[in-house]
C-alpha cells in the first residue's frame, strides 16, 4: 500500500549503523527518508554522492537525511561509513514494506537506467581499482531488484510529498527535495 501525501507517519526511533537514535518524524526539522537498494550498489551510491556533495545546503534548508537499505548493518557498515547522515539498515524490510516501497525486474531493465548502470559500475569500478571501495554482495539481502522511494515528512508526521521510482535510478534529485522544503509551510516545518 503506498502511501499518499497527507498521511501521518507513526512517531518512532530508528537505529542508525552508526550513530546516535534518529527521530522520525524529525523533531525540529524536516526528513527526507529515502529507500535505496542494497549495500555497495553503485547505482545507489552515484545518487548518495550527489546527496553528500550538498549535504550543507539540504541541512541549510530544514533537512535531514534518514537512509534505509535492506542490507544488514555490518555489510552497511563497510560501504557508508563515511556519510554524514543515519543509514539504517532493514534486511527484513519492514520499512518497505509500510511505506509500500517495492521491487521489480524493471528496477534495472527500464531503459531510463542503463546509461546510470553503465556510469555507476565504471565509476565503482575505477573505485575498486584505486582500493578505496569494496563491491556489492554476490547475492546481496534482499536481492538487487529494489525500486527507490523518498518521502518528505515534516515534524507534525504529515507526509509533505512521496515519489515512488519507476526504476533503480528514480528519485528526487537535490534541487527537486529543496523545492519541496521551500514550499512547505511553517507549522509542518
Amino acid at each position: 500500500m503506498r502511501l499518499e501525501p497527507g498521511a501521518v507517519i507513526e512517531a518512532r526511533e530508528l537505529a542508525p549503523v552508526i550513530g546516535r537514535l534518529v527521530a522520525v518524524p524529525g523533531r525540529d526539522r524536516l526528513v527526507h527518508l529515502q529507500f535505496r537498494r542494497f549495500a555497495g550498489c553503485p547505482v545507489c551510491n552515484l545518487h548518495l554522492r550527489s546527496i553528500v556533495r550538498r549535504h550543507d545546503e539540504i541541512e541549510a534548508a530544514g533537512i535531514r537525511e534518514v537512509v534505509v537499505f535492506h542490507s544488514s548493518p555490518d555489510e552497511l557498515r563497510e560501504h557508508t561509513a563515511d556519510l554524514p547522515f543515519a543509514i539504517i539498515a532493514d534486511p527484513g524490510k519492514r520499512l518497505y514494506r509500510e511505506f509500500g516501497v517495492e521491487a521489480s525486474r524493471r528496477a534495472l531493465l527500464h531503459p531510463r537506467v542503463w546509461g546510470t548502470i553503465v556510469r555507476a559500475v565504471g565509476r565503482q569500478t575505477w573505485g575498486i581499482i584505486r582500493r578505496r571501495e569494496r563491491g556489492p554482495a554476490t547475492f546481496p539481502d534482499g536481492g538487487r531488484y529494489g525500486l527507490p522511494g523518498d518521502f518528505l515528512i515534516g515534524t507534525d508526521g504529515h507526509v509533505i510529498a512521496t515519489k515512488y521510482g519507476e526504476h533503480a535510478y528514480d528519485q528526487w534529485s537535490v534541487d527537486e527535495l529543496l523545492e519541496l522544503a521551500a514550499k512547505t509551510p511553517a507549522v509542518t516545518r
